[in-house]
């Protein structure tokens, strides 16, 4: 996190964290016809009932918010998390250990519905789902992203390093190689994603630590169009000491991304 960004992210977690659990689960706010999906790590469990507290309190709510975590946390879990259970927020438990996990097991648990994927260490402004649901009513074939990079290849058959996949500032925009990044939130319309998305012997192989290059393979393979949202809004708030564990490292400043990338492009020759 940088040093900018602690004064609002201490002064936004402070706002959510004196809500009641009451007044959270008893929210009257209209509801869009979508689930939010979303995984977690053991190191973020005290700090996730931020997110989820951001999230129960949009301006256009959710009719679900599914946080999937592995089994073995069934008994770890703080109250912080557990008080704001209830028929919106659940909690569910899988065997999966990687960050797919977060999508594949709401497009098996709801295959007809609109699916939104954010991340668990941030905190989301109350008109986030609403940005984004607007942008899916005007293209409601495309996944809609508020925030991508554009996928960069050398020559047709070598990608180049993530590094150079620059960010997109266009909005409203989509292109063939217009890469949605999870932090921002993306909305997956129903069957949207290629056959091969719950094939787990070939992310784990190919993608085990970059589920968003899995579901942009996905994507791109069954012919769906990737666009930025016409309102992407302010960037997510950093939640304070949530980055001691995170795929960053590895993806981005170890180029774990361009090996992933690569493997996928290998093996569907893209």
């Amino acid at each position: 996190m940088k040093l900018k960004e602690l004064p609002v992210s201490w002064w936004t977690a402070r706002k959510l964290a004196r809500l009641s659990a009451d007044d959270l689960l008893n929210a009257k706010a209209p509801r869009l016809p979508l689930i939010v999906s979303l995984t977690s790590i053991p190191s973020r469990l005290g700090i996730i009932h931020l997110t989820i507290r951001s999230l129960l309190v949009q301006s256009y709510a959710a009719e679900k918010i599914i946080l999937w975590l592995h089994e073995s946390l069934r008994d770890q879990l703080p109250s912080s998390l557990r008080k704001l259970e209830g028929e919106v927020f659940e909690i569910r438990y899988v065997n999966l250990t990687c960050s797919h996990r977060k999508l594949i097991h709401s497009l098996e648990l709801h295959p007809d519905k609109i699916i939104v994927t954010c991340d668990d260490d941030l905190m989301y402004d109350p008109s986030w789902l609403l940005r984004l649901h607007q942008s899916h009513t005007q293209h409601p074939k495309d996944v809609i992203a508020h925030e991508c990079r554009l996928i960069k290849f050398i020559a047709a058959d070598q990608p180049a390093p993530y590094s150079e996949w620059k960010t997109e500032a266009r909005i409203d925009h989509t292109e063939p190689w217009l890469m949605p990044i999870g932090y921002g939130g993306v909305l997956y319309p129903p069957h949207c994603l290629y056959s091969d998305v719950q094939n787990r012997d070939l992310f784990l192989q190919l993608t085990p630590k970059a589920d968003d290059l899995w579901f942009k393979a996905m994507s791109y393979l069954a012919g769906t169009n990737t666009r930025r949202s016409a309102n992407p809004g302010k960037k997510p708030v950093p939640i304070i000491a949530s980055q001691k564990d995170s795929l960053k490292k590895t993806n981005v400043r170890q180029d774990g991304n361009y090996q992933q990338w690569l493997a996928l492009c290998e093996h569907y020759g893209f």
